[in-house]
């Protein structure tokens, strides 16, 4: 994270001495129980604080200060320990159901429990075991999460559950279009809107501002948060596709191997030729270099590599244009808009 803006930074280090915390009670509180639950609880810790830019928290705080909230203040910490612990609840889920055995360059929590059910040679399916135990670590962080949401006021309750609604509805249209394997760029923004647009930027962004006692500002950082979500994500589709896997932390082409539903593919798809849509058909199957390689050229070749960049730019300008209408307190309006530039432009 040592790219990250410094309106990050400072959220970050914040929300992760919280966390520490969290955790600290959380281990100590069951680990009585039986020393065997200490081995899920560490994993969960390990991964949160493994990696990660903290976007979420960040987003809640400068919501919060944008509705007023003092920026020295913790009040809102307990929101960024809570979003942040529901991104690590989607991301070890997401891992089972992708069956990816990597993230950030380490082995995914499915993946550390196959692991033990061979060291400790115990009986049954090392694999059953191994997603069964990830699924219940995921569970954990939810709960978590929604713990540190605490006696939260109404307004902040209920952008809290409408975010964790559709969160899990835009996964299932996720998963759904993967399968399908042909999804229009229209289906496939509609996914960015919930699974990632929503909970990534406007909603965090929500939640802080109803803390601070303005949930009407909710209008006015929704005309901001979702087109520069969706171009969050149309960039997260870009290095999903042709990142850098030291960078990213995932092999290179892994959303061409899982065959996600993304804008760029269902672009590439609308402008193939026959002899292009049989190299796209390959997405979603196991796939080796020369054939990454030949999806990759495919969509350079058919402009869906240009049309996607042009629409995150052009995203990116409506979601800077809609801070004007939002108050500047602290500097809020210039945090935001570093903090635009970062998501959309960063290359992990």
């Amino acid at each position: 994270m040592s790219d990250a803006p410094p309106q990050l930074l400072d959220v970050a280090a914040r929300v992760d001495a919280a966390l520490v915390q969290v955790f600290t009670d959380e281990r100590a509180t069951w680990r009585r129980l039986d020393p065997a639950v200490d081995v899920p609880l560490a994993d969960l810790a390990d991964f949160v604080a493994g990696g990660g830019k903290r976007i979420r928290p960040g987003y809640c705080h400068w919501g919060w200060v944008t509705g007023g909230g003092d920026p020295a203040s913790d009040d809102a910490m307990g929101l960024g320990c809570a979003l942040e612990l529901l991104h690590a609840f989607a991301l070890v889920h997401d891992d089972v159901m992708d069956g990816s055995p990597t993230r950030r360059g380490s082995p995914t929590v499915w993946a550390r429990f196959i692991e033990r059910h061979h060291e400790g040679g115990w009986q049954g399916e090392d694999r059953r075991f191994g997603e069964a135990a990830a699924i219940l670590v995921g569970d954990i962080a939810m709960v978590m999460a929604d713990r540190c949401v605490g006696n939260a006021p109404p307004e902040v309750r209920h952008i809290w559950d409408t975010l964790r609604t559709e969160l899990n509805m835009g996964q299932y249209l996720d998963v759904l279009g993967t399968v399908r394997g042909a999804v229009t760029a229209e289906e496939a923004r509609t996914i960015m809107r919930n699974k990632t647009a929503g909970y990534t930027i406007v909603r965090p962004l929500q939640l802080g501002a109803a803390l601070a006692g303005r949930p009407d500002l909710a209008d006015d950082l929704a005309a901001h948060g979702m087109p520069l979500g969706i171009a969050f994500q149309l960039r997260d589709d870009m290095l999903g596709a042709f990142g850098d896997s030291e960078r990213t932390g995932k092999p290179v082409g892994d959303d061409l191997t899982e065959g996600k539903p993304t804008v760029l593919l269902a672009l590439a798809r609308e402008a193939a030729s026959p002899s292009q849509l049989e190299v796209l058909d390959k997405v979603g199957s196991e796939i080796g270099t020369d054939d990454i390689e030949a999806i990759q050229q495919v969509m350079v070749d058919t402009g869906a590599v240009a049309a996607s960049e042009a629409e995150t730019e052009q995203l990116l300008a409506t979601a800077l244009h809609a801070i004007d209408a939002l108050p500047d307190h602290h500097g809020s309006r210039e945090a935001l808009r570093v903090l635009a530039d970062y998501v959309v432009e960063r290359d992990t």
